[in-house]
């Protein structure tokens, strides 16, 4: 599992447009894919906050909570995800990192 104290908005620029799996015990992982990273301002801390914006079908809807995601360049990260919109496409999910 990834630390992700570690990763900055640049680690996920390089993965933008690229899906990330959500496994789900025995069924096929739903996939979500990293469409936006938005960098939120400057942080005197160890890293700049920033978001992530994942897009997913509309099924099986992911309610907010902790998730396991794979990604095969990025490997194992535990995101929070939060629903933020939905449309007959898909939801978007968002993970915020401060």
């Amino acid at each position: 599992m990834r630390d992700l104290s570690a990763l900055t908005a640049d680690d996920f620029e390089r993965c933008k447009g690229e899906t990330f799996a959500v496994p789900d015990g025995d069924s096929e992982p739903t996939d979500l894919m990293l469409t936006v990273v938005s960098r939120l301002g400057q942080h005197r801390g160890h890293r700049d906050p920033f978001s992530l914006l994942f897009v997913g079908s509309p099924t099986p809807f992911l309610p907010q909570g902790l998730y396991h995601l794979d990604h095969p360049v990025m490997g194992e990260l535990e995101l929070f995800l939060v629903p933020i919109g939905a449309d007959r496409d898909g939801v978007t999910y968002e993970a915020v990192f401060a």
